[in-house]
């Protein structure tokens, strides 16, 4: 990524057309096809010049957030921000990222590039051989959770963070007009209403005080929880001096061969987050166990010699799947389209676990009429793509009107 921090030597060339349109670009890789999206590119040059005067001026202001609640892997509550809030949120963090990147610790995998989750696995694999000395000798885990970490961040405390390795007065105004703004006063709710009853209070933003809490979906959001947990980071690596510790979000992970001294951490851990972070370890997220148990880490089980998938997932591609089979019509294009591309992410997901069985017993049992559609790139099932244009036709037509149609290739 471009250091545009190291570029910008006058006051207006961070809030440029130029560098609008780049974040631009970069936003609409994946959200091309939402109806905000949609509407600002009909004429993104004219609104990406009016978005441009507002931000040299400083009368830019997020707009409204579309409020849902998504219920897996649990119900949690997410405000999406608008298209032009997402440009902006690009230009931030595109200008903040090189400041903070050499600053992280590298076992801190979320958000970032060369991290994610298949690379924190692979990692905490290394780290298990190493703390048991290949397996010859006994060693532990403790696993902890931040407790309700996005609606408990504290607000002051994270801009005082951004300010102190930050001196733009641009930037700082405007993370602080991100950072500072209240959701809940501008937002329009979408999806099953019913689902915000399951939402528990101290988990919405609408309960917490207005000094505190992030809404979960923005870049920004995902940037900021690595600056504020950065300072709990380098507390564990250079104060407490852990070797084996690994941090996803607000999930942590430490490892060592004396049971005794992960309790020790643990209790210092929850002390600093207190003091310093106004944060709790969640009493209940807790797991102090021998290696053998298998750490239950970002949807798989990690045990010294295999790791398995988490039941939790496989359950939720099995429902996707009865969803799929069972519906009434006939499925189209685009409904195939985004099947196939769920089933590859799980089966992309499974292939960094012993999982061979698995992805066998799937296919064998629970993918129903999907077969007509889909078909193994591989034996080892490594992912599918859909059947040529006259297999799929036969799959789904009678044969005698095969002949007369004249249909888009799938």
């Amino acid at each position: 990524m471009k250091n545009y921090s190291k570029n910008f030597k006058k006051r207006d060339e961070i809030f440029t057309f130029q560098n609008l349109l780049k974040c631009y670009y970069q936003c609409r890789k994946r959200k091309r096809y939402t109806i905000d999206a949609a509407k600002f590119e009909l004429s993104f040059e004219k609104e990406l010049l009016k978005l441009e005067k507002e931000l040299k001026n400083h009368t830019y202001y997020p707009s409204q957030s579309i409020c849902f609640v998504i219920t897996e892997p649990k119900p949690r509550e997410v405000f999406a921000a608008n298209f032009k809030d997402r440009v902006v949120h690009h230009l931030l963090v595109n200008y903040l990222e090189p400041i903070w990147e050499p600053k992280f610790i590298d076992q801190s995998y979320s958000c970032r590039r060369e991290k994610g989750v298949h690379k924190a696995i692979k990692d905490l694999k290394r780290y298990i051989r190493k703390v048991s000395r290949n397996f010859q000798e006994k060693a532990y885990f403790l696993q902890l959770d931040v407790q309700s970490f996005f609606p408990s961040l504290k607000k002051e405390i994270l801009f005082n963070l951004i300010k102190r390795h930050t001196k733009n007065p641009d930037i700082l105004w405007l993370s602080k007009i991100i950072i500072f703004q209240d959701p809940t006063q501008n937002y329009h709710k979408k999806g099953q209403l019913n689902l915000f009853k399951t939402i528990p209070p101290h988990k919405s933003l609408f309960k917490v005080p207005k000094d505190q809490g992030l809404p979960i979906g923005n870049l920004t959001s995902q940037f900021f929880a690595n600056v504020y947990l950065n300072e709990l980071d380098q507390f564990v690596k250079h104060q407490l001096k852990v070797k084996f510790y690994l941090r996803y979000v607000d999930d942590l992970v430490l490892l060592h061969q004396d049971k005794e001294q992960l309790k020790k951490w643990r209790g210092q851990i929850d002390k600093f987050l207190q003091e310093r972070l106004k944060l709790r370890i969640h009493p209940q997220k807790q797991n102090l166990q021998s290696i053998d148990k298998g750490v239950n880490f970002l949807g798989y089980i990690v045990k010294p010699d295999y790791s398995l998938v988490r039941r939790r997932v496989v359950k939720n591609l099995k429902r996707k799947l009865w969803n799929f089979n069972w519906q009434e019509h006939l499925p189209q294009k685009e409904e195939i389209r985004q099947m196939m591309a769920t089933v590859n992410s799980y089966y992309g997901q499974f292939r960094h676990a012993n999982s061979f069985g698995l992805r066998q017993k799937l296919w064998r049992k629970n993918f129903g009429k999907l077969k007509k559609y889909l078909i193994p790139v591989d034996i080892n099932l490594s992912y599918f793509h859909l059947k040529k244009k006259d297999t799929l036709l036969k799959s789904i037509l009678p044969e005698h009107k095969i002949d007369f149609l004249k249909a888009e290739r799938i």
